[in-house]
């Protein structure tokens, strides 16, 4: 997240970026993987992640990193996706202000959503410093994250939250009228509703822990997310010692579903490990996720399906390095997503798109 990073992956994929990756044939497309036909690479260079298509699946907004063009943190962008094999072009629609991340297209086509810190200041916020903390992987909560509207020339046309701490990881439901979205208003890391005509918020998660990187169903009727669930007296202390230091440490997560008002919550995961950035598949009927619980090592990361009752696992992605932030476009016949594939055995993460087969 679209692990989150903030939904943030980005964090993740910084982590990727000082670990090894193991020799591998550069491909678009493993032989394994047989529900992906014509995979097209639309980014090359950098860091590129959480792509989502707009409603009408002509569309994506992105987030970019690349520091060999002055992008030193995350910006977001905007782009058609091509036909007939033409190039794939984008622009910038933030600032370049502060970071930006969990950007996500608004129903009319003509507006977006996106969480930044450019009002903390113009500059990219500090990574923490990973010696403090035994060299864990931690992501920074930032709490000059809030959530913004802006129109797809950039232009900020409405702040949509305006509370102390960390709120972002937005995404909309299928008829563009509610905004799922993660926030530490109330001292933990929960899930919160949005009406976007009346601004009214409501709570939807309770428990303990980290609850991120939710999206409605295609039909509206159930939300998806990752969460983490410390237990005992030590992972409880932990997790609130790390939360007061504006910081998580996001390796143990598991996805859970539930009705759309927070309702007859279910965990759908028992894997261990970091399981994140699921999402559902067009008939509403299954999940798609990432996990990384087959290597103990913690890494690589691959994408499966799975029933909501935890049945059904099938491992779909096979790059030994990171696949992850699937998305099917809503007319169901592609799906996006971000992966170290094809990056000359370096550590650029880029976007890609390929049409899915059953």
């Amino acid at each position: 997240m679209k692990f989150n990073k903030h939904k943030a992956g980005i964090g993740l994929i910084l982590l990727l970026m000082r670990l090894p990756i193991c020799a591998q044939s550069d491909t678009l497309h493993y032989a394994e993987e047989k529900h992906f036909k014509n995979v097209q690479q639309l980014t090359t260079g950098g860091d590129n992640a959480e792509a989502y298509w707009s409603y009408d699946s002509k569309h994506v907004i992105f987030q970019r990193t690349n520091p060999k063009e002055g992008i030193t943190c995350d910006r977001m962008f905007w782009g058609t996706i091509p036909v007939y094999n033409q190039p794939f072009t984008y622009k910038q629609l933030s600032s370049g202000k502060g970071r930006t991340t969990c950007g996500f297209i608004m129903k009319d086509g003509k507006h977006i959503i996106y969480a930044s810190t450019h009002l903390g200041g113009d500059s990219c916020p500090p990574l923490p410093d990973r010696s403090k903390f035994n060299n864990r992987y931690i992501w920074p909560i930032y709490e000059s994250f809030d959530i913004f509207m802006a129109d797809t020339n950039g232009h900020i046309i409405k702040q949509l939250t305006n509370t102390p701490g960390y709120d972002a990881e937005g995404t909309l439901s299928p008829d563009g009228k509610k905004m799922i979205f993660t926030s530490i208003r109330n001292g933990d890391l929960d899930l919160y509703i949005m009406d976007l005509n009346t601004y009214k918020v409501t709570q939807i998660t309770h428990e303990l822990g980290y609850d991120g990187g939710a999206w409605f169903s295609p039909d509206g009727k159930k939300i998806v997310w990752r969460a983490s669930r410390p237990k005992t007296d030590a992972e409880i202390a932990d997790y609130k010692d790390l939360l007061n230091k504006g910081l998580v440490a996001p390796i143990q997560m598991e996805v859970f579903v539930a009705d759309a008002d927070g309702s007859h919550v279910q965990q759908v995961t028992h894997l261990g490990q970091a399981n994140w950035a699921p999402n559902f598949t067009p008939d509403s009927k299954h999940i798609i996720f990432c996990s990384n619980h087959e290597y103990k090592r913690g890494f690589p990361f691959n994408m499966y399906l799975i029933n909501f009752d935890g049945s059904g696992m099938e491992k779909i992605s096979r790059d030994k390095g990171f696949d992850a932030f699937p998305m099917f476009s809503p007319d169901g016949k592609k799906i996006m997503f971000s992966s170290n594939r094809n990056n000359g055995g370096g550590h650029d993460t880029n976007v890609f798109v390929a049409e899915w087969e059953n």
